[in-house]
């Protein structure tokens, strides 16, 4: 596999509202009520199902499917020996249309030792639009808490103390949240993002009560003593983990703390009038305009605002041109 391909939207079913913000960066005629994550590039299901999150090439295979078939093409030789088969990465289009609960996620040793699984999920939030009053997130404690306390209010499931020990951060476009694994998180209404993640769907819910139809559904079958064990019970500073880039107008502006290329990279690029691109197994999200994307083996490829696009390592040195702003998506470059 050579070419690059766009991809159509993929909106495994949640439990909560939003996706109004996905159909219009689309441009389709409306979003679902409860459509209100579009999971890119997907090589990754939804907790517990065999295919439902997989993401569909243009020729009906899943991306998984592909991957597994041909690697290297894909990924490239150092990437898989550093991760094998994997793609190390999933991308996706979150658009919350209600608050989202306060939830974490494990990290890569407790998913090993509970879920058999070689990653965790650490994850990060491109703030690219927003709506509303007042759109903020809440990452991390503001004040240690004792864990007995949280399981308390576990217990009670009593969202009000669990939201309110949170920082409370506003947002706008540019901003971009690093969320390690541990760390209890939620973002509120009215806020949209292409969050990059570690590819699993491993959420602990420990506000599930008016969310999720059981507890068992908030710890995964583990049980909340065993899960609150992966949590993150201290102090957070958000400026720690956040980055503010609305202002900076470079044709490629990092997004992230230096922290997160341990698990993802994320670039905002914009072509002056174009960019020269290393090969790499990437996701790009088309935020605005029109351009084209050419590469050495691949051919080129006509973009536009809404387009979700996957690019292979073997389509080699690529060259993005155009006026167009886009997220450019990367797995940890190999050896990191």
């Amino acid at each position: 596999m050579t070419s690059p391909s766009k991809l159509a939207a993929n909106q495994p079913p949640q439990f909560y509202r939003g996706g109004a913000a996905i159909a219009a960066l689309r441009g389709a005629a409306d979003g679902k009520e409860f459509g209100p994550e579009d999971w890119v590039a997907s090589t990754t299901t939804l907790f517990g199902q065999e295919e439902t999150g997989l993401s569909r090439l243009p020729d009906g295979r899943w991306l998984r499917d592909a991957v597994r078939a041909d690697p290297e093409s894909w990924l490239g030789a150092k990437h898989v020996a550093a991760f094998a088969g994997s793609t190390a990465l999933l991308v996706k289009l979150l658009d919350a249309g209600q608050r989202l609960p306060v939830h974490f996620h494990p990290s890569n040793s407790f998913a090993r030792k509970h879920f058999d699984s070689h990653f965790g999920k650490t994850e990060a939030w491109i703030v690219v639009g927003t709506s509303g009053d007042d759109p903020r997130v809440y990452p991390g404690f503001r004040e240690s808490v004792d864990p007995a306390t949280v399981g308390e209010w576990v217990r009670e499931q009593d969202g009000a103390a669990m939201l309110g020990a949170l920082n409370s951060v506003p947002v706008k476009p540019g901003d971009n949240v690093y969320i390690p694994s541990g760390l209890p998180h939620a973002i509120g209404a009215g806020v949209f993002v292409v969050e990059l993640q570690q590819p699993t769907d491993f959420s602990l819910t420990i506000e599930w009560r008016d969310f999720l139809q059981s507890p068992e559904k908030g710890h995964l079958g583990l049980g909340f003593d065993t899960a609150l064990q992966a949590l993150d019970t201290s102090a957070r500073d958000p400026e720690s983990i956040i980055t503010r880039t609305g202002a900076t107008d470079e044709s490629i502006v990092e997004l992230l703390v230096p922290g997160a290329a341990e698990f993802f990279r994320a670039d905002r690029l914009h072509p002056k009038p174009s960019l020269a691109l290393d090969p790499s197994f990437t996701v790009l999200v088309m935020l605005d305009g029109q351009g084209t994307l050419k590469t050495e083996h691949g051919g080129d490829l006509a973009l536009a605002k809404g387009d979700t696009v996957v690019v292979p390592y073997a389509a080699g040195q690529a060259e993005l041109s155009g006026e167009l702003t886009t997220i450019r998506c990367r797995p940890p470059a190999p050896g990191a």
